[in-house]
């Protein structure tokens, strides 16, 4: 950025937050954030809690020193929550209060949905400087290839996938592995793909039980030992569990097992994308609060990182492409 830019820079100290659900990258988000912020002489304060901390006012500065030897860790160092007072008037006049008391210029959210929901109000309501950062592993942000998170926990996924296969194989079993996903299939999709899954179960696509056991019994008779299935957790036909007994009630001969991975996908270090995503997201918000674009989130198309206007970003859930689920169709035929 050039010097001029810079000295003009009216942006003095950023208040920065996660919220909702934890996901990979976060603390990496946090570290690059506070890092480049201080390059670019910005005063940092991180609020614990999400928007619960802004509306207590509970924060610490945040310095180079402080996030050393974080980026390599799951979950966020300034915790996470869903607040239920910032979807009152009350609750966001007192955290604009804070926000005012601690000369805040302008804030970042990590986040999801709910989370960028909460901050297009916030902004619309005070008209504080804002840009989000998406953090969730679901994917399900309107705008981005990819969300931060999503690359580790589907990592996470396939290397489940691969141990509960092995167990399969020698007890010749189906095995249903239930994954996160309530509105979206993007880590089944990508996971059963990658792990090479005998069918996948997701939200965007209508699949009987009666499709589903042809599909196996044609796997089984072509030599199949196991089968694998993997199931978002919010498909149509409902979660693994209700899955395998309704497979029970038609083929009581068919004997499954239920895996749910559950929050295991939401930990672990995170990957080498989304550690750099988690930089690159931090540098664009920073430098696009200083020039003064917002509200936005930061977002990744076609290896470009981006701005795209926050309201956009929450309209809709997005839905894996239409070649992708046919490539899955295509592998599991």
């Amino acid at each position: 950025m050039e010097k001029s830019t810079l000295s003009e820079n009216k942006i003095k100290t950023i208040g920065i937050f996660t919220s909702g659900g934890d996901a990979p990258g976060m603390n990496a988000a946090v570290r690059a954030l506070v890092r480049i912020a201080s390059y670019y002489q910005i005063r940092v304060l991180g609020f614990y809690d999400g928007y619960e901390g802004i509306i207590d006012n509970q924060f610490s500065e945040l310095t180079n020193r402080d996030v050393g030897n974080i980026l390599h860790r799951g979950g966020t160092i300034l915790r996470s929550s869903r607040s239920t007072r910032f979807r009152t008037q009350e609750g966001r006049e007192k955290a604009y209060k804070n926000c005012q008391e601690n000369k805040i210029d302008a804030l970042v959210a990590i986040g999801g949905d709910g989370t960028f929901k909460g901050l297009s109000v916030f902004y619309k309501e005070f008209g504080i400087p804002s840009m989000g950062i998406p953090g969730t592993i679901d994917n399900d942000l309107a705008g981005t290839d990819f969300t931060l998170g999503f690359d580790t926990a589907r990592n996470t996924v396939v290397e489940a996938i691969d141990k509960i296969r092995d167990t399969g194989n020698s007890h010749k079993r189906l095995f249903f592995v239930e994954v996160m996903g309530r509105d979206s299939g993007f880590i089944a999709l990508d996971s059963a793909i990658a792990s090479g899954a005998s069918a996948v179960m997701i939200p965007e696509t209508q699949v009987s039980i009666e499709q589903l056991i042809e599909k196996i019994e044609k796997r089984q008779k072509g030599g199949k030992a196991s089968n694998l299935i993997i199931v978002a957790e919010g498909n149509e036909n409902g979660n693994a569990h209700e899955l395998a007994e309704k497979m029970r009630q038609i083929r009581p001969e068919m004997k499954s097992r239920v895996t749910v991975l559950g929050h295991l996908q939401r930990g672990g270090a995170p990957s080498c994308l989304d550690r750099i995503l988690a930089a690159k997201y931090a540098q664009k918000a920073i430098e696009s609060l200083i020039k003064q674009k917002a509200p936005s989130m930061t977002a990744i198309q076609n290896n470009q990182i981006v701005l795209i206007p926050l309201e956009n970003s929450i309209k809709k859930h997005p839905k894996p492409s239409n070649e992708v689920i046919k490539l899955s169709d295509i592998l599991t035929y």
